[in-house]
């Protein structure tokens, strides 16, 4: 439609050559706060995953060693990554019978959180 006016930015208008002050700040706000559940939820995980590192076999270890900080990030990660990074978690805890089960227990909250 014409006329229409979009604004990305700061901008600026002034009438007359005296006298102008202001700018107008269009700039969206900063990232969304966190979600308390989420972050307490990954807080757990994070912590459980710890308990499961030490009951697996070094190979299962090393790959929660690269999984875990993706998978319980506080900061925002693609979704994509921390998907694949909580799959790898919740694989590993389910081969270990009951001992994993916490994990995938936590992991599954999680997924849920974030999928909404």
């Amino acid at each position: 439609m014409s006329g229409d006016s979009y604004f990305y930015g700061d901008h600026v208008t002034m009438h007359g050559g005296t006298g102008n002050t202001g700018i107008v700040k269009n700039q969206g706000g900063g990232p969304a706060a966190p979600d308390p559940a989420l972050t307490a939820a990954l807080t757990e995980l994070r912590g459980l995953i710890a308990d499961l590192r030490a009951r697996v076999p070094e190979s299962s270890a090393a790959l929660l060693d690269e999984s875990a900080p993706v998978a319980t990030a506080d900061a925002a990660v693609p979704a994509r990554e921390r998907h694949r990074a909580l799959m790898a978690v919740a694989g590993i805890a389910s081969t270990v019978g009951a001992v994993g089960q916490p994990v995938a227990e936590a992991v599954r909250a999680v997924i849920g959180m974030i999928n909404g």
